[in-house]
């Protein structure tokens, strides 16, 4: 049971990296397949902080939702009372980071929109904060 005076927010959290300057609580990381994601998405919504325009496109695709953030690369910040991840004011005790897997040697130009064919798989964390501190 999580004893923050916030409540957590019950959407999932997506987005492409995860600033670890910012686990201020002991966090497990574990990776996970797109399935897991998916299962995980079903029936709630996502905030994204997708902060990578060229893998947006694809990555919608993939998971069959918009994960289009409502800002241009918005910015995680902690809580500084409980250490939990928040973004938009909304507290969080677990964030998925999705990347894509790309053939060997393939790295795209910078602002280059890479299509779906180029990523030959997503790589999934899923961070879990505890909930002790």
């Amino acid at each position: 049971m999580m004893t923050t005076d916030s409540p957590i927010a019950s959407s999932v959290l997506v987005g492409n990296s995860f600033p670890l300057s910012l686990v201020r609580r002991k966090v497990v990381i574990e990776p996970v397949s797109i399935g897991v994601l998916q299962a995980a998405l079903e029936g709630k919504s996502a905030r994204s902080f997708w902060g990578h325009a060229n893998t947006l496109s694809a990555i919608n695709q993939c998971l069959g939702l918009d994960l289009t953030p409502p800002t241009d690369r918005p910015a995680l910040v902690c809580d500084p009372a409980t250490g939990f991840p928040t973004l938009d004011g909304q507290m969080f005790s677990e964030c998925w980071v999705v990347s894509p897997e790309y053939e060997p040697g393939f790295r795209p130009a910078v602002g280059e929109e890479v299509s779906s064919e180029r990523i030959k798989g997503w790589q999934v964390l899923r961070l879990t904060w505890s909930d002790q501190p």
